[in-house]
């Protein structure tokens, strides 16, 4: 009876309306563990449910983008870096979305209509989300333990960029807790963007360099566009609970107008690049029209799936502009 009651309970987290694309994922899991029931199983469905698989765009892309930086300037590229950038920066990604689920669930933010429901339905214990939070910061550790010795970049850089990366997936929920003061956004913008870009680059071409920065901005404009997106979504209930985040501030028509912003600037830039260097930087404008049915969506006030799918056109305007830089000749791009 056990093992039922907790399969039900992962069952409705993952047929949550707002569940998206984690609720579909958590189902497919949950179907193989009933048919080899499992504690072990019905955990790992849990833990998958608990790490919000949906939101690695915005972590997969800048490692992409700053590899294929590295690859456009050196004419070379390394795999072992380059996967060892990936899951350094997943795992930092991981583990922060499980401090934001551990301190929502303290603080008593979340609650039986959150999208996160992982400790509200007891699918996992605070304890459990604890242990494999710090686990993925240690997985992440050693793996830039790893990238230090396979890379020629310096110690203290490499040191400077990871750590501040986990520091900011930390703070923004726990110790300080940016989110629930308005700064999370900011937070989000930096280390979802040029951070995670400028970590992937340097590791490949062994030094620290501006140019990264600049081209991490369309990445890191799409990217808060899933936190925003979230946000306004949330906005009744996070004021409730005592949060102050960007979309309150605001209100509902100027975070209208700013998600708008996050949405289009980013092809705007994209024009400019295909205009005046080469035309391989149009290829994200492929992405033109989901971004449109978006505008519509948050126009009608239909938030309930509205940070998913935010993601997944995160995900594919940043590979299109990963192709892009790698199809540019060698030459065009500036400070490339």
């Amino acid at each position: 009876m056990e093992a039922e009651d907790q399969t039900e309970k992962i069952s409705i987290s993952a047929e949550s309306p707002r569940g998206g694309v984690v609720g579909e994922l958590a189902i497919g899991l949950l179907s193989s563990a009933k048919s080899h029931p499992g504690t072990w199983r019905q955990k790992c469905a849990a833990y998958v449910l608990a790490l919000r698989p949906w939101s690695f765009s915005a972590s997969l892309t800048p490692v992409a983008l700053g590899s294929a930086l590295a690859y456009r300037s050196h004419g070379s590229l390394d795999p072992g870096l380059l996967v060892g950038s990936a899951v350094a920066v997943l795992a930092v990604h991981g583990a922060g979305n499980l401090v934001n689920t551990y301190y929502d669930f303290s603080k008593g933010i979340d609650h039986k209509k959150s999208d996160d429901r992982t400790l509200v339905d007891q699918i996992l214990e605070p304890q459990d989300v604890v242990r494999f939070g710090v686990f993925l910061y240690t997985l992440g550790c050693i793996c830039a333990a790893c990238l230090y010795c396979l890379s020629t970049l310096k110690l203290e850089h490499l040191a400077l960029i990871y750590f501040g990366g986990l520091s900011s997936s930390f703070l923004y929920t726990g110790g300080i807790g940016f989110k629930y003061v308005a700064l999370g956004d900011l937070v989000i913008l930096i280390t979802f963007g040029p951070l995670a870009v400028m970590f992937a680059h340097a590791v490949q071409v062994g030094y620290l360099s501006v140019s990264p920065l600049l081209y991490a901005v369309p990445l890191a404009l799409s990217t808060e566009a899933i936190l925003h997106s979230n946000n306004t979504r949330d906005m009744e209930p996070d004021r409730q609970a005592g949060i102050v985040t960007l979309a309150i501030l605001i209100g509902p028509t100027f975070s209208y107008m700013l998600y708008n912003a996050l949405l289009f600037l980013p092809y705007l830039i994209f024009c400019i690049l295909a205009t005046r260097y080469t035309i391989s930087m149009a290829l994200p404008l492929l992405t033109i029209p989901m971004a449109f049915s978006l505008e519509r969506q948050f126009r009608s006030q239909s938030f309930s799936k509205i940070p998913q799918r935010t993601a997944k056109l995160n995900l594919l305007l940043g590979l299109f502009y990963v192709f892009g830089i790698i199809l540019a000749p060698a030459g065009t791009l500036p400070k490339l």
